[in-house]
């Protein structure tokens, strides 16, 4: 049993080591890290004190040992985790410009990544958010549908769902994912997109405008966390709108940190924060994700948020 539960890709990420240096050259990398949004997601919850789990699948290689060990050194249940000896672990190559726009060469598809499926129902008993990345929903329909079916057992057993859409155009190859996206939608009482993803997904010309439009469409939504980057946060209630800024801190490698703002944001609710408190949180933690080279480096911690928020850096 796990309070927070999410499924999807486990991969290594293996990046380029300075900025401008495009991935069709040749230069050198960093890496293996341990990745894949939901990965960063789960661990950062599970270092904050929640219990978690993660729903996913691995080789059974160096890479997928390190991934396993280095979530279960953080207290994430992998138990629903399998190892696929018929394949290796999926993994990604990422390259920055001097912008931080990020640019992605995925090996997702026939790897354990994509072939993870819930063993242990029980693991759904006592969960209060179920979260959903939807690069995991994109990455290959049979895996979105699995991923949709498994929502719908956690759903069943109480559970409420989290929803960051985390579109990576270089995962999008089947367009009726949407169809897929659109059932998530329907049961999310958190969603946590980019502004760039909001106002996609609506059409609408303003933030107000998108999000009364997913409060007049998906009644179960309770909040609207639209994430922007270096200008901060809103939290969108259906009667409150709070809005934070970011911490300034050097930042070294942004990989990741929308993920770790998610979890923080979802385990500061679950510890009775209120909207502008989790806010906070969220992006202290975020700030700290940046601060260190690697998608899960930052290794968040409460006594490093706090620290953060006295103004004291990491």
């Amino acid at each position: 049993m796990a309070k927070i539960v999410t499924m999807g890709e486990l991969i290594v990420e293996i990046m380029r080591d300075r900025e401008d240096s495009p991935l069709g050259q040749a230069g050198y990398f960093r890496g293996p890290f341990p990745s894949g949004a939901p990965a960063i997601f789960i661990d950062a919850a599970s270092r904050l004190g929640l219990s978690s789990a993660l729903i996913s699948g691995v080789g059974d290689d160096a890479f997928g040992h390190m991934m396993l060990e280095r979530l279960a050194e953080d207290g994430v249940d992998v138990s629903n985790v399998i190892v696929d000896r018929s394949c290796s672990t999926g993994c990604a190559f990422v390259s920055y410009d001097s912008s931080g726009d990020r640019s992605f060469i995925f090996h997702i598809g026939n790897t354990p990544a994509v072939k993870g499926r819930l063993r242990n129902e029980e693991i759904l008993d006592d969960t209060a958010f179920f979260h959903i990345m939807g690069c995991s929903v994109m990455s290959e329909r049979a895996f979105g549908e699995s991923i949709v079916g498994t929502m719908k057992k956690a759903v069943s057993k109480g559970a409420r769902v989290s929803f960051d859409p985390n579109i990576r155009p270089e995962l999008m190859k089947d367009p009726s994912v949407s169809e897929l996206m659109e059932e998530i939608l329907k049961e999310t009482a958190v969603f946590l997109p980019g502004l760039g993803e909001l106002m996609k997904f609506t059409g609408k010309d303003t933030e107000e405008e998108a999000v009364k439009s997913y409060f007049d469409i998906y009644p179960k939504m309770k909040y609207i966390v639209v994430k922007n980057g270096k200008h901060g946060a809103m939290c969108h209630e259906r009667d409150n709108t709070t809005a934070f800024g970011v911490y300034e801190i050097e930042p070294v490698d942004a990989t990741g940190a929308g993920d770790t703002f998610d979890a923080t944001f979802l385990v500061s609710l679950l510890l009775g924060k209120d909207s502008l408190e989790a806010l906070r949180n969220a992006s202290a933690a975020a700030a700290i994700n940046t601060a260190a080279f690697g998608p899960m480096e930052g290794r968040v911690t409460w006594e490093k948020i706090e620290k953060m928020k006295a103004g004291k850096g990491e």
